[in-house]
C-alpha cells in the first residue's frame, strides 16, 4: 500500500499503514517540517487497530488531516 502525503505551508505530513499482529493494522502519521527544524513528536500512531490496510490508511489520512489542522502557521 502506498503512502499519501499531504502538505500544509511548511509542514508535510506522510500517512502509513503498518502490520500488526493478528492480522491487524495500523495507521501511521510521520509530521515533518520541510525548512529542516526538528519536531517533538514526528510520528503520530491511529489509537485503534484496523482490520485491513485500506481502512488503517483511511484512519492515518483523517489523523494526518486533523494533524495540519491544528497546525499554526
Amino acid at each position: 500500500m502506498e503512502d499519501v502525503s499531504y502538505s500544509k505551508g511548511i509542514y508535510t505530513a506522510v500517512a502509513s499503514v503498518r502490520p500488526m499482529n493478528a492480522g491487524q493494522y495500523q495507521g501511521l502519521v510521520s509530521l515533518a517540517r520541510d525548512d529542516g527544524e526538528e519536531l517533538e513528536n514526528a510520528i503520530y500512531e491511529v489509537d485503534s487497530a484496523s482490520g485491513t490496510p485500506e481502512e488503517a490508511l483511511e484512519e492515518a489520512k483523517a489523523l494526518a488531516h486533523r494533524l495540519l489542522g491544528e497546525l499554526e502557521l
